[in-house]
């Protein structure tokens, strides 16, 4: 019989508000579906990829420039220089997150493509190593190879990555106090991740640079303190948001409508156009939604939203 692996990958935040390409989180949903893409990978004599899915007409019509045999052929490159073989696949992608929308939607197509092919082929890789094949990956999308999502869309929670003893970053993971929900609103448009990112200068004036590692550090330290007032005050982007937030029709008056309707912090998810708040409980998680749709609303946005927690598994094969 052949064998077919299916694996999911979930949506995730980069940033995650004081930590820009050092913090990001994986994202489940309340209701208890899962929100991310699923590969399905088969050993096969032609590599092939079908796309289905409510976002599959979005890919690109070659499917050689697809994330997932780009990141195939990634893997295939790796596995060469191991000195093994590696077998032509047939891909199936469910594709569930539109692109360029802050929600990692390339970074789950990259971890659940690695892990599709990392346990058909019986785990020839470290997830240390699958972890840096996806910042390769996700750099061929955004132009570097930042992890925020990738780490989270893999290892699950809320993670911060730390300097490495190769010089590199690892995950590391950091409390998320289960009493918060993630109120995450998609308004119908794209902002790609290159761009987003061309605003953002080379070089950081020093008071700003000593801003950013004040408020980082701070918010790591109350959620190890369970410091609500500290976390409260540091909930907030004060590098890319000032600087991405024209970037998104309609984003300051949801903004400020989420903080006026109670909301602990709300701010651009990962690069943008998806925006997140953090709410006390499920009643509060959907007045605050309320709100930042009724903003996008008024400038024309459509939008679709989602209460979560972050999710602790990160990518999973499924039954």
């Amino acid at each position: 019989m052949t064998l077919t692996i299916r694996a999911y990958a979930p949506a995730s935040i980069g940033n995650f508000a004081a930590g820009f390409d050092l913090m990001g989180a994986a994202l489940a949903p309340l209701d208890g579906s899962l929100w991310g893409d699923v590969v399905s990978a088969t050993k096969a004599s032609t590599t092939t990829l079908l796309a289905t899915g409510p976002y599959a007409h979005l890919m690109p019509p070659d499917p050689t420039q697809n994330l997932v045999l780009r990141t195939f052929a990634l893997m295939k490159d790796a596995l060469h220089a191991k000195g093994a073989a590696c077998p032509e696949m047939a891909f199936s992608l469910e594709k569930n997150l539109p692109r360029s929308s802050g929600l990692g939607s390339s970074a789950s197509s990259i971890v659940a493509t690695l892990l599709a092919c990392q346990m058909l082929l019986g785990e020839p890789f470290t997830r240390s190593e699958l972890l840096q094949m996806a910042g390769r990956a996700e750099s061929l999308v955004s132009g570097s190879a930042h992890l925020d999502n990738v780490a989270p869309s893999l290892h699950g929670g809320l993670l911060l990555l730390v300097p490495s003893e190769d010089g590199g970053s690892k995950p590391r993971a950091l409390p998320w106090p289960s009493e918060l929900v993630i109120a995450v609103v998609h308004p119908h448009c794209e902002l790609s991740t290159e761009k987003a990112r061309h605003v953002m200068p080379a070089l950081l004036p020093m008071p700003e640079a000593l801003a950013f590692a004040q408020n980082l550090a701070a918010f790591v330290h109350a959620l190890h303190a369970r410091d609500q007032e500290l976390f409260v005050r540091c909930l907030r982007d004060v590098l890319a948001e000032p600087r991405r937030a024209g970037l998104v029709p309609g984003f300051r008056a949801a903004q400020k409508a989420a903080l006026e309707a109670g909301a602990l912090g709300c701010t651009l998810s990962g690069s943008g156009p998806s925006v997140f708040a953090v709410a006390e409980g499920t009643e509060h998680g959907e007045e605050v939604v309320a709100v930042i749709q009724a903003a996008f609303n008024a400038v024309g946005l459509a939008s679709e939203a989602r209460l979560c927690g972050v999710d602790p598994l990160g990518a999973r094969v499924l039954a």
